[in-house]
Protein backbone atom coordinates (compact mmCIF):
# COMPACT_ATOMS: atom_id res chain seq x y z
CA UNK A 1 0.00 0.00 0.00
CA UNK A 2 1.33 3.62 -0.29
CA UNK A 3 2.35 5.07 2.43
CA UNK A 4 2.42 8.87 0.91
CA UNK A 5 -0.63 9.60 2.30
CA UNK A 6 -2.42 9.58 -1.41
CA UNK A 7 -5.49 7.86 -1.83
CA UNK A 8 -4.97 4.26 -4.07
CA UNK A 9 -8.21 2.38 -4.87
CA UNK A 10 -7.83 -1.33 -4.72
CA UNK A 11 -10.05 -4.21 -5.79
CA UNK A 12 -9.39 -6.39 -2.99
CA UNK A 13 -10.67 -11.09 -3.31
CA UNK A 14 -11.53 -12.84 -1.12
CA UNK A 15 -8.63 -13.60 0.35
CA UNK A 16 -6.76 -10.28 0.46
CA UNK A 17 -9.74 -8.34 2.34
CA UNK A 18 -9.43 -12.16 5.08
CA UNK A 19 -6.04 -10.53 5.95
CA UNK A 20 -7.42 -7.51 6.77
CA UNK A 21 -10.67 -8.04 8.49
CA UNK A 22 -9.86 -6.10 11.75
CA UNK A 23 -9.06 -2.81 9.38
CA UNK A 24 -13.05 -3.74 7.74
CA UNK A 25 -14.24 -4.80 11.13
CA UNK A 26 -13.05 -1.31 12.19
CA UNK A 27 -13.97 0.82 9.47
CA UNK A 28 -17.97 -0.38 9.83
CA UNK A 29 -17.78 -0.04 13.48
CA UNK A 30 -16.83 3.64 13.24
CA UNK A 31 -19.02 4.36 10.52
CA UNK A 32 -22.29 2.94 12.46
CA UNK A 33 -21.17 5.00 15.59
CA UNK A 34 -20.82 7.75 13.67
CA UNK A 35 -24.40 7.50 12.22
CA UNK A 36 -24.48 5.79 9.31
CA UNK A 37 -27.25 4.11 7.98
CA UNK A 38 -26.20 0.96 6.63
CA UNK A 39 -28.48 -1.52 7.90
CA UNK A 40 -26.89 -1.61 11.21
CA UNK A 41 -28.10 -0.75 15.29
CA UNK A 42 -26.56 0.50 18.71
CA UNK A 43 -25.26 -1.40 20.20
CA UNK A 44 -23.37 -2.45 17.84
CA UNK A 45 -19.49 -3.83 18.56
CA UNK A 46 -16.32 -4.50 16.62
CA UNK A 47 -16.83 -8.13 16.60
CA UNK A 48 -20.57 -8.18 15.13
CA UNK A 49 -18.70 -5.53 12.79
CA UNK A 50 -16.06 -8.44 11.73
CA UNK A 51 -18.74 -10.78 11.86
CA UNK A 52 -20.40 -8.99 8.84
CA UNK A 53 -17.71 -9.04 6.71
CA UNK A 54 -16.65 -12.42 7.16
CA UNK A 55 -20.12 -13.90 6.59
CA UNK A 56 -21.68 -11.67 4.32
CA UNK A 57 -18.97 -9.93 1.92
CA UNK A 58 -16.05 -12.03 2.23
CA UNK A 59 -17.37 -15.34 1.23
CA UNK A 60 -19.23 -13.86 -1.97
CA UNK A 61 -16.27 -12.05 -3.13
CA UNK A 62 -14.85 -15.59 -5.04
CA UNK A 63 -17.99 -16.97 -6.18
CA UNK A 64 -18.27 -13.71 -8.57
CA UNK A 65 -21.59 -12.16 -7.03
CA UNK A 66 -19.93 -8.73 -5.58
CA UNK A 67 -16.57 -6.61 -6.33
CA UNK A 68 -14.81 -4.71 -3.10
CA UNK A 69 -13.84 -1.65 -3.89
CA UNK A 70 -10.95 -0.20 -1.06
CA UNK A 71 -9.32 3.01 -0.68
CA UNK A 72 -6.11 2.99 1.29
CA UNK A 73 -3.81 5.77 2.57
CA UNK A 74 -0.67 4.50 3.52
CA UNK A 75 -1.15 1.46 5.14
CA UNK A 76 -4.98 2.64 6.14
CA UNK A 77 -8.42 1.42 4.85
CA UNK A 78 -9.85 4.80 4.34
CA UNK A 79 -13.30 3.70 2.71
CA UNK A 80 -15.10 0.86 0.90
CA UNK A 81 -17.80 0.26 -1.33
CA UNK A 82 -19.48 -2.91 -2.89
CA UNK A 83 -20.46 -3.62 -6.45
CA UNK A 84 -23.36 -6.59 -6.00
CA UNK A 85 -23.01 -7.76 -9.23
CA UNK A 86 -25.21 -10.93 -8.44
CA UNK A 87 -28.55 -10.24 -10.69
CA UNK A 88 -30.91 -12.55 -11.91
CA UNK A 89 -30.83 -14.04 -15.48
CA UNK A 90 -33.10 -11.27 -16.74
CA UNK A 91 -30.62 -8.29 -15.00
CA UNK A 92 -27.61 -8.85 -16.70
CA UNK A 93 -27.13 -5.23 -17.11
CA UNK A 94 -27.69 -4.16 -13.90
CA UNK A 95 -25.45 -3.46 -10.55
CA UNK A 96 -25.92 -2.73 -6.70
CA UNK A 97 -23.82 -0.30 -5.29
CA UNK A 98 -23.92 -1.06 -1.51
CA UNK A 99 -22.67 -0.03 1.51
CA UNK A 100 -20.20 2.76 0.90
CA UNK A 101 -18.22 3.52 4.13
CA UNK A 102 -15.60 6.31 4.20
CA UNK A 103 -13.83 6.17 7.62
CA UNK A 104 -14.65 9.69 9.97
CA UNK A 105 -11.30 10.37 10.37
CA UNK A 106 -10.53 10.95 6.42
CA UNK A 107 -13.80 12.59 5.64
CA UNK A 108 -14.17 15.38 3.40
CA UNK A 109 -10.93 14.54 0.92
CA UNK A 110 -13.29 13.51 -1.74
CA UNK A 111 -12.55 9.17 -1.02
CA UNK A 112 -16.15 8.49 -1.35
CA UNK A 113 -16.32 10.30 -4.85
CA UNK A 114 -13.01 8.34 -5.62
CA UNK A 115 -14.70 5.14 -4.91
CA UNK A 116 -17.45 5.39 -6.43
CA UNK A 117 -16.07 6.61 -9.88
CA UNK A 118 -14.19 3.44 -9.69
CA UNK A 119 -17.43 1.26 -8.77
CA UNK A 120 -18.68 3.05 -12.03
CA UNK A 121 -15.78 2.16 -14.32
CA UNK A 122 -15.80 -1.62 -12.79
CA UNK A 123 -19.52 -2.15 -13.26
CA UNK A 124 -18.36 -0.90 -17.09
CA UNK A 125 -15.51 -3.36 -17.52
CA UNK A 126 -18.27 -6.11 -16.39
CA UNK A 127 -20.91 -5.09 -18.96
CA UNK A 128 -23.38 -3.36 -16.44
CA UNK A 129 -25.02 0.04 -17.93
CA UNK A 130 -27.62 0.37 -14.96
CA UNK A 131 -26.43 0.85 -11.21
CA UNK A 132 -28.66 1.04 -8.18
CA UNK A 133 -28.68 2.12 -4.69
CA UNK A 134 -30.45 3.29 -1.74
CA UNK A 135 -29.39 5.88 1.05
CA UNK A 136 -31.44 7.41 4.19
CA UNK A 137 -33.64 10.74 2.69
CA UNK A 138 -31.41 13.53 3.70
CA UNK A 139 -27.70 11.46 4.59
CA UNK A 140 -24.72 13.20 3.94
CA UNK A 141 -24.08 10.56 0.65
CA UNK A 142 -27.60 12.21 -1.21
CA UNK A 143 -25.95 15.08 -2.83
CA UNK A 144 -23.20 13.25 -3.38
CA UNK A 145 -24.63 10.66 -5.10
CA UNK A 146 -26.73 13.35 -7.34
CA UNK A 147 -23.77 14.97 -8.14
CA UNK A 148 -22.25 12.13 -9.69
CA UNK A 149 -25.46 11.39 -12.03
CA UNK A 150 -27.63 9.40 -9.78
CA UNK A 151 -31.34 10.28 -10.37
CA UNK A 152 -34.28 9.15 -7.54
CA UNK A 153 -36.71 6.81 -8.36
CA UNK A 154 -38.53 7.37 -4.83
CA UNK A 155 -38.72 7.24 -1.67
CA UNK A 156 -39.51 4.64 0.50
CA UNK A 157 -41.23 6.35 3.88
CA UNK A 158 -40.47 4.01 7.47
CA UNK A 159 -38.01 2.19 5.03
CA UNK A 160 -35.31 1.36 8.44
CA UNK A 161 -34.41 2.37 11.67
CA UNK A 162 -31.83 5.08 12.53
CA UNK A 163 -29.21 2.98 13.94
CA UNK A 164 -28.91 5.81 17.19
CA UNK A 165 -32.57 7.07 17.49
CA UNK A 166 -34.58 3.23 16.47
CA UNK A 167 -36.66 5.78 14.49
CA UNK A 168 -37.68 5.23 10.95
CA UNK A 169 -36.23 6.70 8.31
CA UNK A 170 -37.13 6.88 4.41
CA UNK A 171 -35.11 5.75 1.84
CA UNK A 172 -34.35 7.39 -1.62
CA UNK A 173 -33.97 4.77 -4.18
CA UNK A 174 -31.78 6.05 -6.60
CA UNK A 175 -30.35 4.91 -10.00
CA UNK A 176 -27.87 5.77 -12.83
CA UNK A 177 -27.89 4.44 -16.23
CA UNK A 178 -23.93 3.86 -17.85
CA UNK A 179 -22.30 4.44 -21.41
CA UNK A 180 -20.82 1.08 -22.32
CA UNK A 181 -17.08 0.94 -22.58
CA UNK A 182 -16.06 0.97 -25.93
CA UNK A 183 -14.58 -2.21 -27.72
Amino acid sequence: MNGDGVPIIRILDGDMARRHLKKFGALLHACVLDGASVGFILPFTQSQAEDFWREKVFSSLGEGRRILLSVWIGEHLAGTVQLVIDTMPNQPHRAEASKLLVDPVFRRRGLARLLMIALEDEARRRGRTLITLDTRTGDKAEPLYSSLGFETSGIIPGYCLDAHTCVLDATTIMYKHLTPQAG
